[in-house]
């Protein structure tokens, strides 16, 4: 297939295409005139790097992921990591929009003097924030 077809069929832009092939994510199978060509099983890659993006895995760690070369290994360990950052990260979206939810209801005059709100804003920073006297 060439790059434009894996383009069409993958939802990724020819350049991103060019640019994991050039930090070696995956590799062309040579060139058909200037257009690269790509083995059918570069789909299946790039739906797993897709995949592996989603879940906020970097560039880096996706070269793990890659470590030999066409055959792609999957440490078990890393994926366990990964889905447990994804539950804190659930977590604390769940409790920002639980906080967001109570402002948008919250009769106090302001948001500001709504100590729910004042609780959010302190955890989005990590400091306390102090009522204004």
């Amino acid at each position: 297939m060439d790059i434009g077809e894996v383009s069409k069929r993958s939802g990724i832009a020819p350049s991103t295409l060019r640019y994991y092939e050039e930090i070696k994510l995956i590799a062309s199978n040579g060139r058909n005139g200037l257009r690269r060509q790509y083995p059918p099983s570069v789909l299946e890659r790039l739906a797993l790097i897709t995949l592996a993006k989603q879940a906020d895995f970097s560039l880096e760690e996706l070269h793990v992921l890659f470590k030999n070369g066409e055959k792609i290994v999957l440490d078990k360990e890393q994926l366990k990591i990964k889905a447990s950052e994804i539950d804190r990260k659930i977590k604390r979206l769940e409790a920002v929009r639980e906080g967001l939810t109570h402002a948008s209801n919250c009769k106090a005059p302001s948001h500001l003097e709504c100590p729910t709100f004042k609780r959010l804003l302190a955890t989005a920073t990590n400091k306390k924030i102090k009522r204004n006297a």
